[in-house]
């Protein structure tokens, strides 16, 4: 492979803003995978993704052949799903042809070894799919040592049997919050679409506040937690807190000095939705959408009450159009 069939790592003229990227993708050169790199780019323009991560089943194979398919707008981060005996896990941010090897389980004590080479070339490391029901999938490790969790994984539908592992991993994700901000180390949400066939990408995928759309740009804004998971592009999501002259958004931290925060969601593209607003003490405030699908929620809470709130947005049959990362509370 010539070097120049790698991808670059930055996209020219892309500053500041939100970026929408699917962080879990396979082509045909993973098991059951029927897309090439070529049909899975021109379906990533198609579906209004910036960025995507070609995560291949513990391998590197398609790292030389997206370089010809990233451009101007798209940026395509070289990673791997690490697919352990006891667990899968992305390796995203490697270097081109890097391979992280997949060959131990929980019990031989040696991930922790993997994870750190990974995060030695500034990488980062994701826990896949907790709850996913067959040999291999489920993830048995503990999270320390991984830098995020993939809540949502796949489409999230109410008629489809691994609804039940994303509310699994949702649910497990959100009890372990506060205690986590407690000790002073909470690993953000991420979802991916996992996607194995056509009609797949982008379902769900990840949409990262970054100061450039460049592979540490994205990176760091995943490991900060400035980002939210969305359905499809059509649902739009905005997330502060005020208290005072202050404010904050995603992944961020808001100072309140005592006073009331003012907690404001704005969610467009849901039709008929509801929106939820948790907290440590579990859904603390639910509001309906007009048929419209757009609208604006406000609450009010205080430091006091809970270290940190976040927000859903689902469809009326239960399953999620828009999850957010928490914003801290002190």
């Amino acid at each position: 492979m010539a070097e120049t069939d790698f991808p670059p790592t930055r996209v020219a003229g892309r500053g500041r803003g939100w970026y929408r990227g699917d962080c879990h993708v396979h082509s045909d050169r993973s098991d059951g995978g029927e897309m090439t790199p070529e049909e899975l780019a021109a379906e990533a323009r198609a579906t209004g993704l910036d960025f995507l991560a070609t995560t291949e089943h513990a391998s590197a194979a398609t790292h030389g052949l997206w370089g010809r398919h990233a451009g101007d707008d798209l940026l395509v981060i070289l990673g791997e799903e690490v697919t352990t005996r006891t667990g899968h896990w992305l390796a995203l941010g490697l270097r081109p042809g890097q391979v992280v090897d997949w060959r131990y389980g929980v019990r031989d004590g040696t991930v922790d070894r993997h994870l750190e080479r990974v995060h030695r070339i500034g990488g980062l490391c994701v826990a896949a799919h907790p709850h996913a029901p067959y040999p291999s999938g489920t993830f048995m490790y503990p999270y320390e040592g991984f830098d995020a969790v993939e809540v949502w994984n796949g489409r999230w539908a109410s008629d489809l049997p691994w609804n039940a592992d994303n509310e699994a991993a949702l649910s497990e994700w959100g009890r372990g919050l506060a205690a986590d901000l407690h000790r002073g180390r909470w690993r953000p949400a991420v979802g991916g679409s996992d996607v194995h066939l056509r009609g797949q990408l982008g379902t769900p995928h990840t949409v990262v506040l970054a100061d450039e759309l460049s592979t540490d740009a994205i990176l760091a804004g995943l490991r900060a937690g400035r980002s939210w998971v969305a359905e499809s592009a059509a649902v739009e999501l905005s997330f502060t807190v005020l208290a005072g002259d202050r404010g904050a958004g995603i992944g961020e931290r808001l100072e309140t000095r005592g006073e009331t925060a003012v907690v404001r969601a704005e969610v467009r593209g849901v039709p008929s939705g509801v929106v939820t607003l948790h907290t440590e003490l579990g859904t603390a405030h639910r509001r309906s959408l007009p048929d419209a699908g757009s609208g604006t929620v406000e609450w009010r809470t205080s430091a006091a009450e809970s270290p940190f709130v976040r927000v859903e947005a689902r469809h009326p049959d239960g399953s999620m159009a828009a999850l957010s990362n928490p914003i801290t509370l002190v």
